[in-house]
């Protein structure tokens, strides 16, 4: 390489360096990291962020979750490219404070007193007058006018006369100073506060998330971080009467886990509620432990209360279940199967077998004691079986859950409880049952809630309670319609009941009839069974297992179309009758008073077709019943060491006086030139200017001009 080359080089070099740092220190540089930091603080915003992934996959599909994710959307404030832009905004910030500060503290300190004589005809506010005196003496007044006024004030004496220059409110050009100074640390402690010191650790320090399960105390020291850590920011789950040291620590793939110097002891969680039980108040007393000095320290923690110790914060974040003791009863939904009680607790699996090789895992996921709910009216009024039509019927209540379009009452309908169902393939149903029967429409249900994904809303079977607000009665009916000998006993007191002084041929016509329709109506039809093994639909819709469907089907497969609304109304008469015959057979089988049918026993029997119905596209084979519970409260807290806080709280006071320095103080600039006249006169020429125009601008200028020129002609 020559040494021309190396000449030419170097300059090149230079120019590039320097054209890079005017676009660092550009005001258009800086804006334009802002606009990308507003547009992601949308996205943060209006996006759920650290979300389970299978809940971004059920609102966007697996494709679009994740191109979201790799993109860091699902945790905006941590994601590299964010911490990225706020680093270039501290650096183009600063630099832009560096390259404007000597310029700003030049023209503070200076009065612009060279101005020319000629300059000063050039400005808006401007005029000319007469002073007493020489010129010094002149000027010396002037001067002393200004000061009056608020002005500082500096002469320049020349050959043809004095210039005196006055200035006030440089603050303005400070304010300008504390509001980008103030950018920086807001930024700064932003990037102390954030996830910027833990990924460091996890890029640099050979720490790695967690990605499996277990206990926290058997997590390897490679996904822990030191109780020294300067910065962090995670929940600590405590149950009560338990001891929590070490904070959860949420990544995009897995958890880090960040060891207290203290652990934290919680003694009581405690709850208020509004009348209508809606929580109003979460609060936790607990006792801090230090692993080093021992010392124990009693403490209360409220929502926007919280507790510190050495330099943390501990903040009532949420609560939760900490495993409270379920007993629950299981109830058959499909064949046969004596109920059996499981004793489990929240968090917890247990595996039902069902033959020799297949079975299930239930797992319990939460116990709700309080549930607020709105019971107001709805459409669903009560229906007679006898007058029913089977399409709208199955439109209405296939599926049918606690539907309430009409006005708001919230009342509290006691305790509930969710669960999964999965199975060998690792595919689980999550379902909500309640404890108590609701009343729904004046009228008591067991709600038996079940949904497919987290995204979808619980669709629940409704069970009617019997009179004696339990369960029992509708699932005595429900095991008398699976026996075929009981069925056949209700349709022989049927017949008997309708069939008084008819022909023999009659009342067999009559009972064979009335047995196809019960098997119909239980499920047990076995020629609607081949036609669905065979994979027969109508219009596309598969054929119904049971209840009312499997009529509806029969009747569109053997029923001519105009005889099908008549056909119908007497087929569904005629179950609704054997249901109330089976009822009484099977109370009279149990040793039990038979009933009178009162309505309210009469409207039991409608909802029990219904659900019934409904009971067949029960997804599972078996629901569970809440029969006692011992619950465990636990508190979730966010425990956070911000060393940046204080940089924040420091920025946020600079801003302020920036923005009213800039705001509320106008930098004002004044010139008199004074020339002599006579040796007892002087002429004067006065020119003012202020850096922000307002309308106050031309009554201050009239103001001092008569200060400065009238009073002393």
């Amino acid at each position: 390489m020559s040494v021309e080359s190396v000449r030419t080089g170097a300059p090149a070099r230079a120019r590039r360096s320097q054209e890079v740092l005017e676009l660092l220190s550009s005001m258009r540089f800086a804006i334009a990291l802002l606009s990308i930091i507003c547009i992601a603080s949308v996205i943060g915003t209006v996006l759920k962020q650290h979300e389970p992934i299978n809940n971004y996959i059920n609102q966007f599909g697996p494709f679009w979750a994740d191109v979201f994710q790799r993109a860091g959307l699902f945790s905006v404030y941590s994601a590299w490219w964010f911490l990225l832009i706020l680093a270039f905004l501290v650096v183009s910030t600063s630099l832009c404070i560096a390259r404007n500060t000597p310029k700003i503290l030049r023209e503070v300190k200076t009065f612009k007193e060279g101005m020319r004589e000629q300059s000063l005809r050039a400005f808006a506010h401007r005029a000319q007058g007469q002073l007493s005196g020489d010129v010094m003496a002149a000027a010396t007044q002037v001067a002393q006018q200004l000061q009056g006024a608020g002005f500082k004030a500096k002469m320049q004496v020349r050959d043809n006369g004095v210039m005196v220059a006055g200035r006030a409110g440089v603050g303005n050009k400070f304010g300008y100073l504390a509001a980008h100074s103030a950018i920086v640390l807001v930024c700064i402690g932003g990037l102390l506060d954030g996830d910027l010191l833990v990924r460091a650790q996890t890029w640099w320090a050979g720490k790695t998330p967690y990605e499996g399960g277990g206990l926290i105390a058997d997590i390897p020291p490679q996904h822990r971080l030191s109780a020294n850590n300067p910065a962090f920011r995670g929940n600590l789950f405590v149950p009560e009467g338990q001891v929590g040291d070490a904070v959860v620590l949420t990544q995009p793939k897995g958890v880090l886990i960040q060891d207290l110097p203290f652990a934290v002891e919680l003694k009581k969680f405690n709850v208020e509620y509004y009348p209508t039980g809606m929580p109003k108040l979460f609060a936790s007393d607990i006792i801090i432990h230090d692993k080093a000095s021992g010392e124990q320290t009693a403490a209360r923690v409220e929502v926007n209360h919280p507790a510190s110790y050495k330099g943390m914060q501990i903040y009532q974040s949420s609560f939760d279940d900490g495993g409270s003791a379920l007993t629950l009863k299981a109830q058959s939904m499909g064949a046969l199967t004596k109920p059996f009680t499981v004793q489990t607790k929240v968090g917890d699996a247990t595996s039902l077998k069902r033959g020799d090789s297949d079975s299930l895992r239930l797992e319990i996921t939460g116990l709700r004691v309080i549930n607020v709910e709105n019971m107001g009216a709805s459409d669903n009024q009560a229906t007679d079986v006898r007058a029913v039509n089977l399409v709208s019927t199955l439109d209405r209540h296939l599926g049918a859950g606690s539907k309430s379009p009409g006005g708001k009452t919230l009342h509290n309908v006691g305790p509930s409880f969710s669960y999964k169902l999965r199975d060998m393939a690792g595919q689980a149903r999550e379902f909500n049952n309640y404890m108590l029967p609701v009343n729904v429409n004046d009228r008591a249900f067991f709600l038996f809630g079940v949904r497919d994904t987290p995204s979808e809303p619980y669709r629940y079977l409704r069970i009617p309670a019997d009179d004696q607000r339990e369960i029992g009665g509708f699932l005595r009916l429900k095991q008398d319609l699976a026996d075929p000998a009981l069925r056949a006993a209700a349709v022989e007191r049927y017949v008997g009941r309708v069939g008084t002084g008819k022909p023999a041929d009659t009342l067999e016509a009559l009972r064979g009839s009335a047995l196809r329709a019960m098997a119909l109506f239980a499920g047990d039809d076995p020629v609607l069974q081949d036609m669905a093994v065979q994979g027969v639909s109508l219009d596309g819709k598969p054929l119904g297992r049971g209840g009312l469907s499997a009529l509806s089907h029969f009747l569109d497969v053997r029923v001519p179309a105009e005889q099908r609304e008549r056909v119908g109304e007497t087929l569904v008469s005629m179950v609704n009758a054997i249901l109330g015959d089976l009822v009484d057979v099977g109370r009279a089988r149990a040793g039990l008073r038979a009933w009178t049918w009162t309505p309210e026993q009469r409207e039991f029997l409608v909802s029990s077709v219904l659900a019934l119905s409904d009971g067949f596209y029960y997804p599972a084979p078996m629901t569970f019943m809440l029969e006692s519970f011992d619950q465990v409260q636990a508190s979730v807290f966010q425990v956070t060491k911000a060393p940046g806080k204080t940089i924040v709280y420091l920025g946020c006071l600079f801003l302020i006086l920036g923005v009213f320095a800039m705001l509320y103080i106008r930098e004002k600039r004044v010139w008199v030139w004074v020339s002599p006249r006579s040796p007892q006169q002087s002429d004067a020429t006065m020119a003012f200017s202020v850096n922000r125009k307002v309308m106050d601008v031309d009554r201050e200028f009239e103001q001092l001009r008569h200060r400065i020129l009238e009073k002393h002609t």
